[in-house]
C-alpha cells in the first residue's frame, strides 16, 4: 500500500459517513402510509428497511448494539491502521538539533532553549496543520501510477516563538507561518521557508495573547525591520533549519496522532 493510501480513506470514511448519516424523511404522502416493520422468522432479528437488526439487546447478551455497519467499520479501521504503521517514518518522535528540549501534550508541542540569559519557547499545535490538497493538481507521467506521483502529506503547522530575558516581566512573542508557496520548494536561493506574521510584547506568564496590547502586523512592516526581526530568531536559533526539522517534528506527531485517533475510533465502535 502506498503512502497516500491514507489521504483517500479520510475522504472515503466521509463520503460513507454522509452517506449513513443521511435523514429519513419524517413523513410521505398521504396516498402512500409509511409501511409497518416487516417482522419475518428470524429467531432474535427482525428486518426493518431492509438492515438486519438485533431485537433488543444483542444475542451475545453484552446489551450494547452490534450492526453490520459497525463491523464492516471496525475491519475498514483495522486495514487502515494496518497501512498507517507501515508507512510510519519514526518509531518514536525526531529530536531537533540545537539543544531543544521537547514537551509534548496531546497536539499540542512546546520547544525550550536557553541562551545567554534568554529564554525562547517555540509553541505549535499540529491539529489543522496539513494543508489541502486538491485531486487533479498534477497529471501522473506517462507509465506511472496516479498514487506514485502524489506528494506525501506533511504538516506545517504555524508556531508563536516567545523570547524571556531573565528577570524580565515582558516576553517578545512572534506569530510565525509557513507560506504555502514556500513549502516542498527546492532551495535554490536563501530565502526563508517561514515567515513572521504577527510580533507583540505580552506579559511574562499570560497563557493567552491580549488583544489590548499593540501587536505589529508585517503585512505592511518596512522591510528592513523585517529582516532586522528575521535575523533576531535567527541568532537565537530559530532559523531555515530549525524550520525544516520542525515540519518533520510536526509530520511525525501528526501522523502518531492520527494512528492513535484510529485505534480509539476502533475500540468505541468495538465497545460494549
Amino acid at each position: 500500500m502506498l503512502p497516500l493510501l491514507r489521504r483517500v480513506p479520510r475522504a472515503l470514511g466521509s463520503a460513507v459517513a454522509g452517506l449513513r448519516a443521511a435523514p429519513v424523511p419524517p413523513t410521505r404522502p398521504l396516498l402512500q402510509p409509511a409501511p409497518r416493520p416487516c417482522v419475518r422468522p428470524f429467531g432474535l432479528f427482525r428486518v426493518r428497511a431492509g438492515l438486519l437488526l438485533p431485537r433488543g439487546p444483542c444475542s451475545c447478551g453484552c446489551g450494547a448494539l452490534h450492526t453490520q455497519g459497525d463491523k464492516a467499520f471496525v475491519e475498514f479501521l483495522n486495514d487502515e491502521i494496518k497501512e498507517e504503521k507501515k508507512i510510519q517514518k519514526h518509531g518514536s518522535l525526531p529530536k531537533m538539533s540545537g539543544g531543544w528540549e521537547l514537551e509534548v501534550n496531546g497536539t499540542e508541542a512546546t520547544l525550550v532553549r536557553k541562551v545567554a540569559g534568554e529564554k525562547i519557547t517555540v509553541t505549535f499545535n499540529i491539529n489543522n496543520s496539513i494543508p489541502p490538497t486538491f485531486a487533479g493538481e498534477e497529471e501522473p507521467s506517462q507509465g506511472q501510477k496516479a498514487e506514485e506521483q502524489e506528494p506525501e502529506l506533511t504538516s506545517t503547522p504555524n508556531f508563536v516563538v516567545e523570547v524571556i530575558k531573565n528577570g524580565g516581566k515582558k516576553a517578545l512573542v512572534l506569530d510565525c507561518h509557513y507560506p504555502e508557496d514556500e513549502v516542498g520548494q527546492e532551495e535554490e536561493d536563501e530565502s526563508d521557508i517561514f515567515a513572521i506574521r504577527e510580533v507583540s510584547f505580552q506579559s511574562v506568564g499570560e497563557s493567552e495573547w491580549k488583544d489590548t496590547n499593540y501587536t505589529l502586523n508585517t503585512d505592511s512592516l518596512d522591510w528592513a525591520l523585517y529582516d532586522h526581526l528575521m535575523d533576531f530568531l535567527a541568532d537565537r536559533g530559530v532559523d531555515n533549519t530549525f524550520a525544516d526539522e520542525l515540519v518533520e517534528l510536526s509530520t511525525a506527531l501528526e501522523h502518531r496522532e492520527y494512528i492513535t485517533f484510529l485505534e480509539d475510533l476502533k475500540g468505541f465502535v468495538k465497545s460494549q
